[in-house]
């Protein structure tokens, strides 16, 4: 027996602008500060940058047209503000606008709707050199460039993503300098933080004010599933450190107007919070239309100490992540399905009425290419039919999931990894460009086709 998803389940698969489009210089683009750090020795294996990365900008209509052999509903890409807005401010570019307005009608003419994400961490450099997401201009200036392309863009598409992934652009870019900018200050990381949810609530307002009503305008956060390594109290309460820091600081602001007492409590040494002013929370709780989840692992955490520099500011010194035994993807990531469950109900639990949608997810290895061409790849495939089983579950259980979208479509440039990871469904050789697809597109196609996974 088939576990069917519900009618117009979306099925989609996804992307980033600066892992995938390359034409890094071309039409006015300017740098961002994934451009810096890649070029900073030492910040990304091998010295790869995502100049060239797999060359989505000059070859979208193939891209494309592998989107339609696999039967997406949905493809979620982001823009790259720098390509937009050159410089972050100032005026628009056209020929920028003029490649996501191709990509676009390519999409549509496919019959594959756009998702747009405006941040997936490129902030242009001329802004990290103003002070970047420590600085609340930076907010300000998000604002004004997702009132600009949805001006622009807006008659094209309809489902729009203020942020992906907070965390990270925060804490890894500002507290333990593992992503761009490669910054390591805990104060700083907090306050990018807060100033990535005020740019996702001004975010909000200027995409409402551009786009027609029926538009849907969401963010994309992800979440760690959490777990005590034991039932003792100071395990428990490591698992309340890394929550408040990993988790609510991101949605209690978005969806209760509210910072969290205990993060407040736990960051004190650090910070008074005072970059906090009257009207940000009602700014940031503007209402959303649904809320993008990414989920590759769990985390088990206790009591202890972690290593310094930490993305983990109010938590460093007090936990540390203890391994979770079984099978890993070539990230050393643990594989357990169980974990997206657990937080998809946790979700329909606190956040009643919001409807969710699995933006990423998805397992890297070590596949390619035998000599007859073929890429096979069941590591992946087993790993994508435990999380859809793990979705479906939720489905049952009430959870009101409306999509899911795999990471990746395309091997890519993979941030600090540069291209010694692969998480596409469709093989990429870096030094020709040539796609193909892998045995998890096939499968994923099938699992479209019939609107959920076979059984097992």
């Amino acid at each position: 027996m088939n576990a069917h998803f519900p009618a117009g389940f979306r099925w989609g698969s996804a992307t980033a602008a600066y892992q995938v489009e390359g034409a890094a210089s071309e039409d006015g683009r300017t740098p961002s500060i994934w451009d810096t750090f890649s070029r900073t020795p030492g910040k990304v294996r091998n010295g790869d940058t995502g100049d060239t990365a797999t060359d989505h900008y000059h070859r979208t209509r193939e891209d494309v047209a592998l989107m339609r052999e696999l039967g997406l509903t949905d493809y979620r890409f982001s823009l790259s503000w720098s390509r937009v807005l050159p410089g972050g401010r100032g005026p628009v570019s056209q020929k920028g606008l003029d490649f996501y307005r191709r990509l676009a009608d390519e999409l549509l003419d496919a019959g594959i709707r756009p998702v747009a994400t405006l941040y997936h961490w490129d902030l242009p450099q001329e802004l990290e050199d103003a002070g970047g997401w420590p600085e609340r201009a930076t907010a300000e200036r998000f604002a004004e460039y997702a009132g600009r392309a949805a001006e622009a863009l807006g008659d094209r598409i309809g489902t729009w993503t203020t942020l992906n992934e907070p965390w990270c652009a925060a804490f890894l870019g500002y507290g333990s300098g593992e992503h761009a900018p490669g910054r390591t200050d805990d104060r700083a990381a907090l306050r990018a933080a807060h100033h990535l949810n005020l740019a996702h609530g001004l975010g909000v307002r200027a995409l409402r004010a551009a786009l027609p009503a029926s538009a849907e305008v969401s963010l994309t956060l992800n979440l760690h599933a959490l777990r005590p390594a034991s039932d003792a109290p100071e395990d428990r309460d490591a698992v309340r450190r890394i929550d408040a820091v990993g988790n609510r600081i991101f949605l209690d602001p978005v969806f209760h107007g509210r910072l969290p007492a205990d993060l407040v409590a736990d960051t004190a040494p650090l910070t008074d919070w005072s970059f906090v002013h009257d009207g940000d929370l009602a700014a940031i709780s503007a209402p959303v239309d649904s809320l993008g989840v990414n989920y590759y692992s769990p985390a088990v955490v206790a009591a202890g100490s972690s290593a310094s520099p930490s993305p983990w500011p109010g938590a460093a010194g007090h936990v540390r992540f203890v391994p979770l035994p079984g099978p890993r993807t070539a990230m050393d990531w643990p594989v357990d399905a169980d974990g997206l469950y657990e937080l998809l109900v946790r979700l329909r639990d606190e956040l009643p009425g919001v409807p969710l949608l699995i933006t990423e997810n998805g397992a890297a290895y070590d596949d390619y290419a035998d000599p007859e061409g073929a890429v096979h790849d069941p590591e992946r495939v087993a790993y994508l039919a435990a999380h859809l089983a793990a979705a479906g579950r939720a489905l049952a259980d009430g959870v009101d999931l409306r999509g899911y979208f795999v990471w990746s479509l395309l091997d890519n440039f993979e941030w600090a990894h540069g291209y010694g990871r692969r998480f596409g469904i469709v093989h990429v050789d870096f030094p020709t460009g040539r796609r193909t697809p892998k045995d998890s597109f096939r499968w994923y196609g099938e699992v479209i086709a019939r609107n959920g996974p076979p059984s097992r």
